[in-house]
């Protein structure tokens, strides 16, 4: 028998006259499509009788319950999705991801994950000691963002790893095309969840959240934009965009953070062609380009570099070329 427990979603300001599933996707942590799913099951509650009109215009202070099902252990399923392995011993493996790609099974994402693919790889030499849906998996990409993750083979590589990125002497270094010309700079600030849009991460200076740090170096300028180097100094969930943002200098293609803010770019006739061709980008423009830690049995350093994607690598020939 399946099991359900109710949260409580209240609309606030910013959501008033919207419709209910947009409104309820920002809200939570459910896409759009599965707040409608909820809702044609109706599994969305407001004055104790299920609600199925996903049209509906919410208003302001307006609350309504979300049932959602407490999900079983689910066994994920080895797909033979091709992997790109930069490096393999018997206790690690470092992976270049490909943008697109979602790290580990999550709710709306169980296929077509970097874990499908490493079961298909190597299903008995993965670590267990995560969430189950984890296997191997220490850290983590957002799907649009390409790069190098290591992976590991066993639980006692799993925890040496785990405890050099809680204690930040992980080398880790990305690659960004960003709306404007930043200096070089350290963007520090507390980041936690977004007090709206539960989707999305903001950065303050009142200690709320958990501290995060990123160095930024300016390698080259295109005039409404830049390429950059970002080195982590810790790793927190949408770090280096909330921080690039918070700068004005949001990163391009970048659908949740600073997208309302780039119509400034669009301004100088010179450079308006560079900016269609930046607007046209399909993903955020960031690439894990570096990676480098200790061997958890060797006791040796090793560092992995992986250059920019085609992708990348030819939207930087068009903006240099117009």
């Amino acid at each position: 028998m399946e099991k359900f427990y109710n949260r409580k979603i209240v609309i606030n300001k910013e959501q008033n006259l919207q419709r209910l599933d947009q409104a309820l996707a920002k809200l939570s942590d459910l896409t759009r499509s599965q707040i409608k799913i909820l809702i044609n099951k109706g599994n969305i509650i407001k004055d104790g009788k299920a609600f199925k009109d996903a049209s509906y215009k919410v208003k302001h202070n307006e609350d309504f319950i979300l049932q959602l099902k407490i999900s079983e252990d689910i066994k994920f399923q080895a797909e033979n999705i091709p992997l790109d392995i930069i490096y393999e011993d018997t206790e690690i493996m470092v992976v270049n991801k490909v943008s697109g790609m979602v790290t580990h099974p999550a709710p709306g994402n169980n296929y077509g994950t970097l874990v499908n693919a490493l079961l298909n790889y190597n299903k008995k030499n993965l670590s267990d000691i995560n969430e189950k849906n984890r296997p191997g998996i220490i850290h983590r990409l957002d799907k649009e963002t390409s790069g190098l993750l290591v992976i590991a083979k066993n639980n006692t590589s799993h925890l040496n790893l785990s405890k050099q990125f809680k204690e930040h002497t992980i080398s880790r270094k990305y690659r960004a095309i960003v709306w404007g010309v930043p200096k070089n700079q350290t963007i520090e600030g507390y980041i936690e969840r977004h007090k709206i849009n539960r989707k999305k991460m903001s950065l303050n200076q009142n200690r709320k959240g958990k501290f995060s740090k990123t160095k930024i170096k300016l390698i080259q300028s295109f005039k409404i934009a830049s390429l950059i180097e970002c080195k982590l100094e810790t790793g927190r969930t949408h770090q280096i965009r909330v921080h690039m943002t918070s700068i004005n200098s949001s990163i391009v293609g970048d659908k949740t953070y600073g997208k309302n803010k780039i119509n400034q770019f669009a301004k100088d006739p010179k450079t308006y062609n560079k900016f269609l061709i930046l607007q046209n980008f399909e993903r955020q423009a960031l690439h894990a380009y570096h990676l480098g830690f200790i061997h958890p049995k060797t006791g040796k350093y090793i560092e992995f570099n992986k250059d920019l994607p085609n992708d990348i690598n030819n939207l930087l020939k068009l903006i240099a070329k117009y």
